[in-house]
């Protein structure tokens, strides 16, 4: 058998050019894969009005779009966990293969389900069966892509893998965000309400079997090939092996992914939303500005990362939920007083929603490699699932309240908890297992 060379022992290489390759690949990949997870949220209120009875107030409508978006972080968990039991004891790659396939399905499947006054209940039974599919798929995605682009890259360069990967992701975010705004600049309300969604979705489906042709091109990681070959995979459950030996990393996990939803649910999936049913900002502009703060997240993401391999994982941390909750308090009062300052406000917000570029070299630096796809899918997606879903509905309500201000309060409370982790990491009791 041929030996498997082992990159731990060149801790500061350079990135070659089989590195960019897996980092661009395996970005592209999970911005089409998140595109298909994130569209749902642009279209919460036009969904809310078509697969529930008719009748309903716009902000009614939105809680029960928001509530069925929430319903696949529930499933996320699960996913994630027997994703992650394979990828630590078969590969890393198939699962990064599957996890893509499982969105693409029934993205282009809910965007062609009949509505509510088509079928009636069987409509938001099988879209909710639809989105439990696609959080059992994005539950073993994320932690796997991020493990993925760690394991192929130095561990002085984990940071930026991470944010390039991120970055990616966030991508998605952005392109979903440019249909919904193409979209509803284009067609009337109705015409929206008719079919102008529907496009959103099935452009979904196409993206997602294209990632599964672009990762067909990706191999298995190194750390991975090199654990195999000297029989270093672990042979106990890697799931109980986290939660016996790796409490303090997986704790510090799901804190720091707290974070994370904040800045991600709030600032950048419901914010447009939010413009419209609670602060009467047009569709289009509240689109627009969600467009421009997605693409500043991109940018945000990557220099987190680049952050991180500068002055380390609890310095950078620290900057960005500092930044955070300023930037989002800047942005609400703004929308208070009529939102004349949200297309310079808004991007700001996203770049310092950036913090989300940090968070996975956390993750990843908190668990050894024999278990390190558990430990992260366990701990990221159990938090995500509980703050996941309470966070659309709650910031749903806490909007009405505070003069619209209770998402800013929301996203400053968690933002404290990002801090508190920031300063555990630099005080340096937090064993990192990169080396």
């Amino acid at each position: 058998m041929s030996a498997i060379p082992d990159t731990s022992l060149a801790d500061h290489r350079a990135l070659g050019r089989g590195d960019a390759k897996t980092l661009v690949l395996a970005a592209l990949g999970g911005a089409l894969e998140f595109y298909d997870f994130v569209i749902f949220v642009y279209f919460a209120k036009t969904i809310g009005h078509l697969f529930f009875p008719a009748g309903a107030s716009d902000f009614v409508a939105q809680l029960q779009g928001f509530g069925l978006f929430a319903v696949a972080y529930l499933a996320r968990p699960l996913g994630g966990i027997v994703m992650a039991h394979f990828g630590d004891r078969v590969g890393r790659k198939r699962m990064f293969t599957l996890s893509v396939f499982l969105m693409a399905v029934p993205t282009l499947l809910i965007g062609l389900l009949p509505t509510y006054a088509s079928i009636g209940l069987l409509a938001p039974i099988l879209l909710t069966l639809f989105r439990v599919v696609q959080g059992l798929a994005i539950g073993g995605e994320i932690p796997g892509a991020w493990v993925f682009v760690a394991e192929h890259v130095p561990p002085n360069r984990v940071g930026l893998a991470c944010a390039s990967l991120t970055s990616g992701l966030t991508a998605g975010i952005l392109i979903g965000s440019l249909v919904a705004a193409g979209l509803s600049a284009r067609l009337s309300p109705e015409d929206m309400l008719s079919y102008g969604w529907r496009i959103a979705f099935i452009l979904g489906g196409i993206f997602g079997f294209f990632a599964v042709y672009l990762r067909r091109w990706l191999s298995e990681t190194p750390v991975f090939a090199r654990m195999r070959e000297r029989k270093e995979l672990s042979a106990e459950l890697p799931a109980w092996v986290v939660l016996r030996d790796h409490r303090a990393g997986t704790i510090l996990s799901m804190l720091v992914t707290w974070v994370l939803t904040a800045a991600i649910v709030v600032d950048i999936l419901m914010t447009p939303t939010l413009m419209q049913t609670a602060f009467g900002i047009d569709q289009a502009r509240a689109f627009s500005g969600g467009s421009l703060a997605a693409l500043a997240l991109c940018f945000g993401c990557f220099f987190g990362g680049l952050l991180v391999d500068r002055v380390g994982r609890g310095m950078a941390l620290l900057v960005g939920s500092i930044g955070l909750p300023v930037a989002t308090y800047l942005l609400y009062l703004d929308l208070h007083a009529g939102g004349a300052n949200m297309m310079v406000l808004y991007p700001l917000a996203g770049l310092f929603a950036g913090v989300a570029g940090v968070i996975p070299a956390v993750l990843v630096a908190a668990f050894p490699p024999a278990i390190r796809f558990s430990g992260i899918s366990l701990s990221y997606n159990v938090a995500y699932a509980i703050c996941g879903a309470a966070t659309p509905l709650l910031v749903g309500f806490l909007a009405k309240s505070a003069g619209g201000l209770g998402p800013a309060h929301y996203v400053a409370a968690v933002a404290l908890v990002g801090v508190g982790c920031g300063l555990y990491l630099l005080s340096s009791r937090s064993r990192s297992y990169l080396g």
